[in-house]
């Protein structure tokens, strides 16, 4: 044990860096603001847009407060300027330039603060924590979102016995269309589940989500493992609960990118390699083309309709405005502002108007053109190959080439798969939540290229050379 001497001219023991309380309240604030954006929504239905607005607003200037003298302290190492996640950052520009020619400018100038404020929490998340505690985090926010679902769908199940409304406001005469309300009270009942969110799907890509993160915090050995089996129980639960077609096929796209990386990183010679790429290329262009001549039955399978519950639709009206503007776009707004007259009144589903193109892709092109949607491929893309070579690649700094590979490594693969295919339904991926986690994991990755290395992870590689 270390001793302390009052004739030694070592410095008095102190806590270590990861267990100070300044960390602690650093990690706790981080897990708040995680929770407030994956559950804006429940912000939203809770407080207002202006309330929402100013619980977000208190969580990024306490980020800012945070951030700033942390980088500020760590001029030694200097941050990582080089390696910001430039490709993203390009796109966020435009997104601001298109305010010049932008056909809903307010609408613009409000929501690019909104994501230039994400992606500042996201750089600042992945500058600070190491690759176990960004884990642990997300892991904490999405059991808050899967606990307070479950309180708040047994108390309207049980107590309200009534579908509750946003803002806890009475039901007005006659019946509303069910998609108004926050939770629908169906928890014994057998229907769909929303949960805190107020969204089946949200709740369901969620659940998607912490299925996966769960499962690698529990694959790396992390503390109380029996309790991390119950939150994946209660997360299993609310993901078949919540119907979610969109999300059923994000985790199973996650599912099989997960079971191929485990087989590359079996594989010992770059043959082997090049024959598992093949087989499945083969694979997917086989399963994709299964998948486009038996849609029907496959949309059926899962509960949808041919032209995938209203989303043709909303797609064809969604192209023939951005026709108009085809190369620079209409103007940045992700999401749709509902109030702003361009959109409002434009799209309307279930008497509410549409505040997103369910297509993340088609989204961008009317808001930022084909110019956008090259920016926004190379960001996934990047994002895509450096996650897929960080899965499967083994961890090596020196000639020791037979280091254990890592459980969490397989997160960001996981993850990018699963935001692809969303994308394909839902706009998510480029705002909000789901941009949180393209920008969090790019930086993260470039900056700490295997779990264990880079800022918030102790020691560098080159120190543990020199004490190996």
């Amino acid at each position: 044990m270390a001793q302390h001497s009052r004739l030694s001219t070592a410095p008095p023991p102190s806590a270590p860096a990861r267990e100070s309380t300044g960390h602690l309240l650093l990690r706790a604030h981080i897990v708040l603001l995680l929770f407030g954006v994956f559950a804006h929504t429940a912000v939203f239905n809770l407080l207002g847009v202006d309330g929402a607005a100013v619980v977000l607003g208190v969580l990024l200037l306490g980020t800012l407060g945070l951030a700033v003298p942390r980088i500020a302290l760590a001029r030694p190492a200097r941050f990582p300027w080089r390696r910001l996640p430039w490709a993203a950052l390009g796109y966020l520009a435009l997104a601001l330039v298109s305010v010049l020619w932008s056909r809903w400018p307010s609408a613009t100038l409000l929501t690019w603060t909104l994501q230039a404020s994400i992606t500042v929490v996201a750089l600042f998340i992945a500058f600070t924590l190491s690759w176990h505690e960004i884990a642990r985090a997300l892991s904490s926010a999405l059991k808050w979102v899967l606990g307070l679902s479950l309180v708040l769908e047994l108390w309207v199940a049980l107590v309200l016995r009534r579908p509750l409304l946003p803002f806890f406001s009475d039901l007005p005469a006659g019946k509303p269309d069910p998609h108004w309300y926050w939770v629908r009270g169906d928890l014994f009942d057998g229907g769909r589940l929303q949960g805190i969110v107020g969204n089946s799907n949200t709740l369901g890509i969620l659940c998607a989500i912490a299925l996966v993160v769960f499962a690698l915090l529990y694959a790396q050995g992390a503390r109380r493992r029996p309790a991390l089996l119950i939150w994946i129980a209660l997360a299993a639960f609310f993901f078949l609960r919540a119907g979610s077609a969109t999300a059923y096929a994000s985790l199973a796209i996650g599912a099989l990118v997960l079971g191929a990386a485990l087989l590359f990183r079996r594989a010992r010679r770059p043959a082997q390699r090049t024959r598992l790429y093949a087989v499945f290329a083969a694979v997917a262009v086989v399963g994709a083309a299964g998948i486009w001549f038996a849609r029907n039955t496959v949309f059926g399978a899962l509960g949808k309709s041919s032209d995938l519950t209203g989303r043709v639709e909303i797609w064809r009206k969604v192209w023939e405005r951005a026709v108009q503007h085809p190369v620079f776009g209409n103007g940045f707004s992700s999401p749709w502002v509902p109030w702003d007259p361009a959109f409002h009144g434009w799209i309307i589903d279930h008497r509410i108007t549409v505040f997103m193109a369910h297509n993340m892709w088609l989204d961008v092109f009317l808001q930022l053109g084909a110019i956008g949607v090259v920016l926004i491929a190379i960001v996934f893309l990047a994002f895509a190959w450096r996650a897929w070579f960080f899965a499967v690649d083994r961890p090596r700094w020196d000639l020791v080439d037979d280091r254990p590979y890592a459980a969490l490594s397989l997160l960001p693969t996981v993850l990018v798969a699963m935001l692809l295919v969303l994308g394909l339904a839902e706009s998510t991926p480029i705002m909000l939540w789901g941009w949180l986690l393209v920008i969090l994991l790019s930086f993260k990755m470039k900056i700490s290229p295997f779990v264990g290395s880079g800022p918030g992870e102790g020691a560098p590689p080159q120190s543990r050379r020199r004490t190996a």
